[in-house]
């Protein structure tokens, strides 16, 4: 069934699951519905054709197959990052490799910790606008245990394991805090197949921040225990992002991927022009 939306009325803060960030840290040293949104349709002329997802923490490329395959159906070229959760500058490396092989423009989206990433890769010269999906960005010379200190980032604890990395020890801490919406099977696969990220990836500052000088778009998540709404709306404020909001878990991309498709599809039709920006807005959940 074609999903149908609702307008959502409210914002609601759930308690966020992102406080090890800021712990990593210390130990390193506006509203409309989707009615304002234009169609999807296949190859529009005024567009951006090429698309390149970048995965976060404890998940892999494979994240963005639902969105990818919307995506690509509307005739967009996608590419999906595997990043090797190694260290920020081996992401970043693995992302410019990717802008590289693309023929023209890129809108180039990051979730979660890949918002970082992107802030950093998205100064390539054929980068021409910036998507961040429940995601982090920290500003030039900051890194993102840096940007969740000074956004009072709250949550749990995790310890990196004795090669430096983080991990999402249990399937129902991954259910819990990455995809509650999800079904509890998906779940435990997506855990048993996680990629831990180091540790010392947030303690690095990045270079030049992206955003300054490109558009961006950003889509908060309602229902998110793994980085709190208030937290994400703050830092796409900072941003000047055109934000949408939707209700889903950390990981939208898999459990509400027509909401990230619409954004993205609108990112990729605006991004041509850096002037064409719009007030803050709600973007309603699907309901099949």
């Amino acid at each position: 069934m074609k999903p149908s939306f609702a307008p959502s009325r409210h914002v609601r803060t759930p308690r966020a699951a992102w406080a090890w960030l800021i712990r990593i840290g210390a130990l390193l040293g506006a509203s409309t519905g989707l009615a304002g949104l234009p169609a999807m349709a296949a190859a529009p002329a005024h567009r951006i054709a090429n698309i390149v997802l970048v995965h976060g923490a404890f998940v892999d490329g494979s994240s963005w197959s639902p969105v990818l395959e919307q995506l690509t159906a509307m005739g967009y070229h996608v590419t999906a990052v595997q990043n090797p959760l190694s260290s920020l500058k081996d992401d970043v490396s693995a992302t410019e490799r990717v802008l590289r092989r693309q023929n023209g423009d890129v809108l180039l989206v990051g979730h979660s910790w890949a918002g970082t990433v992107i802030s950093q890769a998205g100064n390539a010269p054929n980068v021409k606008g910036l998507v961040y999906v429940s995601a982090l960005a920290p500003d030039s010379g900051e890194s993102t245990a840096d940007l969740l200190s000074k956004l009072g980032a709250s949550a749990m604890h995790l310890v990196p394991d004795q090669d430096g990395l983080l991990w999402l020890d249990s399937s129902t801490l991954f259910h819990s805090v990455m995809a509650a919406d999800l079904p509890a099977t998906a779940a435990r696969s997506l855990a048993a197949r996680q990629q831990p990220i180091a540790a010392s990836s947030f303690g690095t500052p990045i270079e030049h921040a992206a955003w300054r000088d490109k558009p961006s778009w950003y889509l908060q998540t309602l229902d998110d225990q793994a980085l709190a709404p208030s937290v994400q709306r703050a830092i796409a404020q900072r941003l000047g992002a055109t934000l949408y909001s939707v209700h889903s878990s950390h990981l939208s991309l898999l459990s509400q991927p027509t909401a990230v498709v619409r954004l993205i599809d609108e990112a990729a039709r605006e991004a041509t022009d850096m002037k064409n920006r719009r007030p803050a807005r709600t973007m309603p959940t699907p309901h099949s």
